[in-house]
């Protein structure tokens, strides 16, 4: 059997881990296994080396995205050539879609090579002509939620319901949660966590509101600590951001190794009495830690107006939509202010029960128990590609 060759990227720390649980799963399964690409730090610990810094590719919003046009395209198709000229048994793209299925579609247009998507495009939410236009120059989509492989196979192509990679990463217990609290000081205080987002944009456009809710909240609770994990591209902004707040921990994962800095912000998930996040994956991370949450999230105006306009659905947390419920709380883009944010938290830490039960529905709906979503999509890939 020829070793399988296989061209994969990434462009942010959510698609990152997906890629990285991908390539330890077709590892297990394909011990001829290569990879060439792009990703971040969890792809790389599995043997990528990136072709340039993934956080150039870091960008979301229509308006975000306008400013680094001319080098993301100048990526793209420097990108392209090179897995034409590589001829990949497969071309996976993860998540990203403004730079990855622009590389796809190069990729087609000059090649017959297979190209597998992994994270269907969000049809259900807004913009529902997306697959059809995607199923010109992508052959199979790994689909994270079991509601999506209809609408993909719908627009001719193979998709598989893989799972969330959620569900296999481990939980603190409650000894590791008590063990972080005494070692932060915190003891039994009551214990906020602030998630301001994975990227620079969003921590400088929700840091400060986030921040005045905080001080809302403090103000009517001086005896809560702050606790905020911040993801490593955008660390020196969270510290930035949060100098001035009391009683506050910020979790930077530059400091020690990686596998400490995991094993923290784990513990800070499950000690947290209650998270104020930014909109995106980390609410399913925090329904996997039991942890009550409210989202909050806003974009630039014109991305706002433009997206509020084709919205499909009347919530964007993913634990709302899976769970078919509305339980988590959410301000979104003219609502994102700090004084209804901070009502929100307190109405939460004053009854968070009505989360728990949507959480733990959500992570059975998502495939906890079962194998390990970076396998179960290797599985696909392999059988996509035994099938073509």
């Amino acid at each position: 059997m020829s070793g399988l060759r296989v061209f994969i990227l990434a462009g942010e720390p959510s698609g990152d881990k997906l890629g990285g649980a991908l390539m330890a799963g077709l590892k297990a399964l394909r011990a001829d296994v290569s990879f060439e690409g792009i990703g971040g730090v969890q792809m790389q610990a599995e043997g990528l080396v990136s072709r340039f810094d993934m956080d150039e590719l870091s960008v979301m919003g229509l308006a975000e995205v306008l400013p680094k046009y001319r080098h993301l395209k100048r990526r793209i198709a420097e990108t392209a050539r090179a897995v034409v000229a590589m001829k990949p048994d497969v071309l996976i793209t993860v998540d990203s879609p403004d730079f990855s299925l622009r590389v796809a579609k190069l990729v087609k247009a000059g090649s017959d090579i297979r190209t597998v998507h992994y994270v269907a495009p969000t049809v259900w939410a807004w913009r529902a002509g997306r697959a059809a236009k995607m199923a010109r120059h992508v052959d199979h989509v790994l689909a994270l939620f079991p509601f999506e492989p209809p609408l993909m196979q719908a627009a001719g192509m193979r998709c598989d319901f893989v799972g969330h990679p959620v569900v296999a990463e481990p939980v603190a217990s409650r000894a590791e949660a008590a063990a972080f609290r005494t070692a932060q000081g915190i003891g039994t205080r009551p214990l906020l966590m602030v998630l301001p987002g994975s990227r620079h944009g969003e921590v400088v456009r929700l840091g400060p509101r986030f921040g005045e809710a905080v001080r809302l909240l403090k103000a009517k609770n001086p005896e809560m600590y702050t606790v905020v994990p911040a993801a490593a591209p955008v660390a020196q902004a969270v510290l930035d951001l949060t100098a001035g707040w009391p009683d506050t921990t910020v979790l930077d994962p530059r400091q020690g190794t990686y596998a400490q800095a995991m094993t923290d912000k784990r513990s800070a998930f499950a000690a947290a009495d209650v998270a104020l996040a930014a909109s995106g994956t980390v609410s399913l991370e925090l329904a996997a830690s039991m942890t009550p949450m409210v989202i909050a999230y806003d974009m630039s105006p014109l991305s706002r107006f433009i997206i509020s306009r084709m919205m499909l659905v009347d919530t964007v947390t993913l634990v709302n939509l899976v769970s078919e419920t509305r339980v988590v709380p959410e301000f979104i883009g003219k609502a994102c202010q700090p004084t209804a944010i901070a009502k929100g938290v307190e109405d939460v830490i004053a009854s968070p029960e009505g989360q728990r039960a949507a959480m733990a529905l959500t992570m059975e709906r998502l495939g906890r128990g079962g194998e390990a979503p970076g396998l179960r999509a290797a599985r696909a890939v392999l059988a996509g590609l035994a099938e073509a």
